[in-house]
């Protein structure tokens, strides 16, 4: 399964990347950020906090997406983990970007919302809600398929 591979490989790249930039870019570029504008320094500690939290979900949802892939690899793809999986993956996406309307909230409250900020955090929240709408539908297209499989197997 070559596909499979390939894309567990893709997951493990696109998780340590994002989770390099969160710990060795993402720290850096605030200091810089304080060094221009020092009126600023009050919320370093709550956006990166914010970010970081966002990554505990992120990390689950990769997991899941991992477990998927091993399901698909192992011919268990109409199963009701799959179906789990997709869930956990859609639960993941929805808090994400309940993470990111909540710190769009409270730099708003601050007067700290500068519109690339919310451009960014409005293609995040946008992306998430996509991957959630589609693995909703993923999850329950997988359970009727689980069932019918299920219905097709106790009348053989």
């Amino acid at each position: 399964m070559a596909s499979t591979r390939f894309l567990m490989i893709s997951i493990f790249f696109i998780g340590l990347s994002v989770f390099m930039v969160a710990f060795l870019y993402l720290p850096y570029l605030t200091n810089v950020f304080v060094e221009i504008d020092p009126s600023y320094a009050y919320l370093q500690i709550p956006g990166l906090a914010g970010i970081y939290v966002t990554l505990i979900p992120f990390g689950y949802a990769l997991y899941q997406s991992f477990l998927l892939l091993r399901y698909i690899e192992q011919r268990e793809v109409f199963s009701m983990h799959s179906a789990r999986a997709l869930k956990s993956i859609r639960s993941c996406a929805f808090v994400i970007a309940g993470f990111y309307i909540v710190g769009c909230v409270f730099f708003f409250t601050q007067n700290a919302l500068h519109p690339s900020l919310l451009l960014i955090s409005a293609a995040i929240i946008f992306v998430c809600f996509v991957i959630s709408v589609f693995s909703g539908l993923l999850q329950a297209l997988l359970t009727s398929a689980v069932e019918i499989k299920e219905e097709n197997e106790l009348t053989v």
